[in-house]
């Protein structure tokens, strides 16, 4: 059976079927975050400044994703973007991210599927959740009588994001 999405030989070369976007105040900055916390490598070649200098997209590669980003313009609001990322070391990516700003949401915590789990919130907004290869024992979700921190500690930080 044929799917309606594209993949693979079906896409223009170095491209992905699904590639997140974020517009925030100082897309710059958060190019060289990705580059910096995550060893990402802008596609200069896409970065497309409008006159006043502001970008109005640019590409980071992301391992075999594309995280595209732009500068919000006048009357535009942030759109910052939920992103979740497979990782070797999680503890060494909280650790590169919060040197360069970032807020640590929930801390490395074993998690249901044999992966560890951590989450973070950058300078511009955007939540990252990082998987890694599980250090420990997996932990019981909540559902299935375990803790509840893996949710509390989202729940808590978007609830207190505004605007």
């Amino acid at each position: 059976m044929s799917s309606i999405v594209r993949t693979g030989s079906g896409l223009p070369r170095g491209e992905r079927t699904l590639n997140p976007f974020a517009i925030v105040d100082g897309a710059a900055g958060l190019i060289t975050f990705v580059e910096e916390v995550f060893d990402g490598e802008e596609r200069v070649a896409a970065r497309t400044p409008l006159p006043s200098g502001s970008l109005i997209h640019a590409e980071v590669a992301l391992g075999d994703s594309v995280l595209l980003v732009a500068d919000r313009q006048p009357g535009w609001p942030v759109m910052p973007a939920l992103l979740q990322v497979y990782v070797h070391d999680a503890r060494q990516v909280l650790d590169r991210a919060t040197a360069r700003g970032a807020v640590v949401v929930t801390k490395v915590t074993p998690f249901y599927g044999g992966e560890d789990l951590a989450r973070m919130r950058d300078p511009w907004g955007n939540f990252w959740w990082l998987y890694a290869p599980a250090q420990g024992a997996g932990a019981v979700p909540s559902w299935e009588g375990g803790s509840a921190y893996v949710f509390d500690s989202l729940d808590t930080a978007l609830r207190a994001r505004t605007g």
